[in-house]
């Protein structure tokens, strides 16, 4: 197989409500800056690949708004996966190692001012059994909190250390939306406080990927793509254990994650109790760095949360703080659709 590289990434900030963009002028600036990065034209792309959400949107079809801001004419070789941008990377990165492809562009973007995100994340789940019931997203991920305290995993003292620490790492970061010491707050759903939810916010996110000579051409120090792979839990809550993550257990084994430990781990963990699983489900040492940018709960732009882990653990690689990075990205109530990837950057003295 050819080797595939992450060479450029960027971002928005992530802002509590965007009003007055819509999410093509949302997205527009943060393709203009990855390409720039790489010196690259629309024209030079070979594979586009987005990743939305029209519940989020409220509207069908809604990523061919986008898709113009970006330039389909003349006809591009684009795709689109109503999942998180983790998982249109994901389809880019399959398609650069056929060999269709030797550059692909990656985004995704969400805008979750507008509504009540609570309520429309309620369309994700069974719709038999849990749906009608209206148990809305952070209902859901107090359950599998709970689940946790009960089994002796986690206690809400411990919830609340995550969230500080990975607020406190954010405090520098340019695109963070929440940062420094954040108030534990009131609850919202016991166990839960506030200060244990991701914040809501608006933003987007882009990659650049390349394969074969151009990675060289386009990055000083790639972000080298060594395996990847991404697995689901049964969709009803009920038959699944909520305390351990057996999805991300083997997609990280079979992207390699367990042949030897990464110095920097991205984990999409909008919960400070979803962290607890993840650590347990990737055997993560305790002094691993783990969410260095902040993570979710830092920043939580629904749709592009995924996207931003791996390109966080990517960008890492090129400015030399990481030389293997662990990125994981999650759709779905309680962790129920998860993606592992392992990325390396070349030796420093290569």
């Amino acid at each position: 197989m050819r080797d595939v590289a992450i060479v450029a990434f960027s971002q928005t900030d992530t802002r509590r409500s965007t009003d007055e963009l819509s999410e093509v002028e949302m997205l527009m600036p943060v393709l203009h800056d990855v390409l720039d990065t790489t010196g690259l034209r629309t024209a030079d792309i070979g594979f586009t690949c987005s990743g939305s959400s029209d519940y989020l949107a409220g509207r069908a079809f809604s990523f061919t708004m986008a898709l113009d801001g970006v330039g389909a004419w003349p006809p591009i070789s684009e795709s689109h996966v109503e999942m998180d941008g983790a998982w249109a990377l994901y389809e880019a990165w399959v398609k650069l190692l056929t060999g269709d492809a030797d550059t692909a562009l990656v985004y995704s973007y969400g805008k979750s001012s507008p509504g009540s995100l609570r309520d429309v994340l309620t369309r994700q789940l069974d719709p038999y059994y849990a749906a009608p019931l209206w148990p809305d997203s952070v209902a859901v991920a107090a359950l599998q909190a709970q689940a946790l305290i009960d089994a002796g995993r986690t206690t809400e003292r411990e919830l609340a250390g995550i969230a500080a620490r990975s607020r406190a790492a954010a405090d520098s970061h340019p695109h963070a939306q929440l940062r420094g010491d954040v108030p534990a707050g009131e609850y919202l759903v016991r166990p839960l406080r506030t200060g244990d939810c991701p914040p809501i916010g608006d933003g987007a996110a882009a990659v650049v990927l390349a394969a074969g000579d151009r990675v060289r051409e386009l990055c000083a120090r790639p972000a080298w793509i060594r395996g990847m792979d991404h697995r689901i839990e049964p969709h009803g809550l009920g038959v699944r254990d909520l305390t351990d993550s057996p999805s991300t257990r083997l997609a990280a084994e079979r992207a390699g994650a367990f042949e030897r430990p990464a110095d920097t781990v991205e984990l999409h963990a909008p919960f400070t109790s979803q962290e607890v699983v993840l650590r347990r489900a990737l055997a993560l040492e305790e002094t691993v760095r783990v969410n260095p940018s902040g993570g979710a709960l830092a920043a939580n732009p629904v749709m592009a949360a995924g996207l931003i882990r791996l390109g966080e653990a990517a960008a890492a690689i090129h400015r030399g703080d990481s030389d293997r990075a662990l990125a994981h990205a999650t759709s779905g109530p309680c962790l129920q659709q998860n993606l592992v990837a392992v990325l390396e950057g070349e030796p420093s003295h290569a």
